[in-house]
């Protein structure tokens, strides 16, 4: 599996804009990493046309998109920390 090379991220309060641009998102390939935070690999062509497609999709709305290019060296950099809530019934270990 290859390192993911691209980053899109987006704040847009239109619920139907919003929701199309993530169709779009997840038509390319990529995965949510966040409720407005995709991460995947394209070649930057398809880069670039999937920019070209949710500017037209985002259309006069307000709104943010931003696509970040992320190389592998930085990629290998990446801090996460990715703690799932807890299940309904469990108790947090207080030891």
């Amino acid at each position: 599996m290859k390192a993911p090379n691209l980053l899109l991220v987006y704040d847009i309060p239109d619920d139907r804009k919003r929701g199309k641009i993530a169709d779009a998102c997840l038509d390319y390939g990529l995965d949510r990493i966040q409720f407005s935070a995709f991460l995947g690999w394209l070649l930057p062509t398809q880069q670039e046309e999937l920019f070209l497609k949710v500017k037209k999709l985002l259309g006069k709305k307000p709104g943010n998109i931003q696509l970040f290019p992320v190389c592998a060296e930085d990629w290998q950099k990446r801090k996460v920390i990715d703690q799932k809530a807890e299940q309904r019934g469990e108790k947090a270990d207080a030891g």
